[in-house]
C-alpha cells in the first residue's frame, strides 16, 4: 500500500530522537502495544510534520495518535494544540488523542479506540477495494466481515 509522506522542517529530526530517548510513562507503554505492525500497520514514534512532531504516526493512515498529559488542561497549552492539529489536519493528517492517564489505567479501552480508528480510515481508504468484502481479523480474535454494499457486514467467531 502506498504511503504517505509530508514535508517536515529536517531541523526537528534531531528533537525527534531526543523525544524518543526520552519518553513519557505512557508513550512507552502504549507503544509496547502497537509496534511491531500490532494492529496491521506500522507506527512510528515521535515524527516531525511540517514543524510540529506527534508521538505516534502511522503513514498509511495518515493517522496521528497524540497522548495528552496534564498540561494540556492548561487553557494556553490546549488552544496550541487545537491550532497545531488543525494545521496538520489541512495536510490530510487525522488525529486520535488519548489522555496519559487513559492509557495508564485503562490500556485495553485505548486500544479498542484505536482498533476502531483503524477500521475506520481502512475502511474510507481510496486504498481499499470497494469491489470485494475486506476480511480482517480484530485484536479480539473475531474475524469481521466488511462488506461496502451490506452495510457493514458482522462479526464472525473463529
Amino acid at each position: 500500500m502506498r504511503k504517505n509522506f509530508l514535508p517536515y522542517d529536517p531541523k526537528l529530526k534531531a528533537l525527534a530522537r531526543e523525544l524518543r530517548n526520552n519518553s513519557t510513562l505512557s508513550e512507552v507503554l502504549l507503544w509496547m502495544q502497537i509496534k511491531n505492525k500490532a494492529f496491521g500497520v506500522e507506527f512510528h514514534r515521535q515524527v516531525p510534520i511540517n514543524n510540529f512532531i506527534v508521538d505516534f504516526y502511522c503513514h498509511e493512515l495518515m493517522l496521528a495518535i497524540e497522548i495528552d498529559g496534564n498540561s494540556h488542561e492548561y487553557e494556553d497549552v490546549a488552544v496550541n494544540d487545537i491550532r497545531r492539529q488543525r494545521i496538520l489536519e489541512n495536510l490530510g493528517v487525522r488525529f486520535l488523542r488519548l489522555s496519559d492517564i487513559a492509557v495508564k489505567r485503562n490500556m485495553n479501552d485505548c486500544l479498542d479506540i484505536i482498533w476502531d480508528k483503524i477500521e475506520e480510515l481502512r475502511l474510507n481508504s481510496p486504498f481499499e477495494s470497494l469491489s470485494r468484502v475486506a476480511r480482517r481479523i480484530g485484536r479480539d480474535g473475531v474475524t469481521r466481515l466488511n462488506s461496502p454494499f451490506e452495510g457493514g457486514g458482522g462479526d464472525v467467531a473463529t
